[in-house]
């Protein structure tokens, strides 16, 4: 029998929600938390051990996170990947793994290294010009997806050429100084958008949740339902490629997996998250364990929990009204706690603007039509608004 040490220290770059989340699972294994992150009232920090404010292009900020900690994770994946590579090589425990950070922050590799393991993703293709585009477009047809390889996220980096007319103005907004690699996809037309997420442990153990229905609006995840209401062979397609995904990067920690579903049950890699996902906050009062507290484990060391779905279950986020940009008030959360099986996530920002992710409610029953009715109604009452 193996005697586990108290006070492990652990280390996230980011102290945003996924963080929080992160710490809260860590804190009831009894773990030291020191968070990195520039913003001094982050959602993080009002539970973390200890803050270093700083950069995350802050070199020595990170080096010195590194001293502190017995291992280190992140919240977000648009890091130095070279500055943890050099950390990892000096001995640091760093998951999910640096080299497998390099892969996934381009998404012309993290595509590549897929085809090349027989992994279904849409044809793509690097492109340096307009012209490259041009031509790219006498063989996928448009509309096609003109992506930034790095950087990213909610849908920003994105731009949907429908005709030859857009192809300037697309590369343009987000090429403007010539300085960011493009790739060019071709445009899937699908029929739903689902995740999976997997966690992979230190002893090579994957546990797998379930396939969840993404529902997206303004390109920022709306809901997500879980489970999904796809056949059962797209779900085992999905289910084997999240798998297949934490082999291929020798995945320690959660790994998100978005995927297209097409009309004929075909299923495509979109993209890969190396962590938590919002996608899978359903998990903490979905699933017997959670995204987070798996995450926690796996990178201790420690057996990886049941994925279980406990009931059928809806999450939903919480973004800041449009027309409210200041200091955060929250209207409208006794009449949300008041509806049946319902549970409100508040992050903690304490400024909102329009669109900011400022929360997520839950809803699990035994019948996904009530969850679903339960979660919408509360929806409707809760408002992240500013005092001006």
């Amino acid at each position: 029998m193996k005697f586990y040490p108290l006070n492990q220290k652990i280390g996230i770059i980011g102290g945003g929600q996924l963080g929080k989340m992160m710490i809260l699972e860590a804190k009831k294994l009894g773990c030291y938390v020191v968070i990195l992150d520039p913003t001094k009232d982050c959602p993080s920090s009002s539970i973390c051990d200890e803050h270093i404010v700083a950069n995350f292009s802050d070199r020595e900020a990170i080096y010195a996170l590194a001293k502190k900690c017995d291992v280190i994770t992140y919240e977000f994946e648009h890091i130095d990947y070279n500055c943890l590579m050099e950390l990892e090589n000096l001995g640091h425990k760093i998951y999910p793994s640096p080299k497998s950070l390099k892969i996934i922050q381009n998404k012309f590799t993290q595509k590549t290294v897929l085809k090349d393991n027989n992994i279904n993703v849409p044809d793509f293709c690097l492109v340096e010009s307009t012209q490259d585009i041009k031509n790219v477009a006498k063989n996928f047809s448009y509309p096609m997806v003109l992506k930034s390889c790095t950087g990213g996220y909610d849908g920003k980096g994105n731009y949907v050429i429908k005709c030859e007319e857009d192809i300037e103005k697309g590369f343009n907004m987000l090429n403007p100084n010539l300085d960011i690699p493009l790739m060019v996809e071709k445009f899937i037309n699908f029929d739903m958008e689902v995740s999976v997420l997997a966690c992979g442990g230190l002893n090579n153990d994957i546990k797998v949740y379930p396939v969840g229905n993404n529902i997206h609006i303004d390109n920022i995840l709306h809901k997500t339902i879980v489970p999904a209401n796809i056949s059962e062979e797209s779900k085992k397609k999905a289910i084997g490629i999240a798998h297949n995904i934490i082999n291929i990067f020798n995945g320690v920690g959660m790994f998100c997996v978005e995927f297209f579903v097409t009309k004929d049950g075909d299923v495509l890699v979109n993209e890969i998250a190396p962590r938590p996902h919002n996608s899978g906050h359903y998990t903490i009062e979905g699933c017997v364990t959670s995204q987070f507290e798996n995450h926690i484990r796996a990178i201790l060391g420690l057996p990886l929990g049941n994925t279980s779905l406990l009931n059928p279950t809806i999450m939903i986020n919480l973004l800041g009204e449009d027309g409210h940009k200041g200091d955060t008030l929250v209207k409208g959360l006794e009449e949300a706690l008041n509806i049946d099986n319902v549970f409100v996530h508040i992050y903690g920002k304490q400024q909102t603007i329009p669109k900011r992710k400022m929360g997520h409610l839950t809803c699990s029953m035994l019948s996904l039509e009530q969850a679903e009715k339960n979660a919408t109604k509360a929806y409707d009452y809760i408002k992240f608004i500013s005092k001006n």
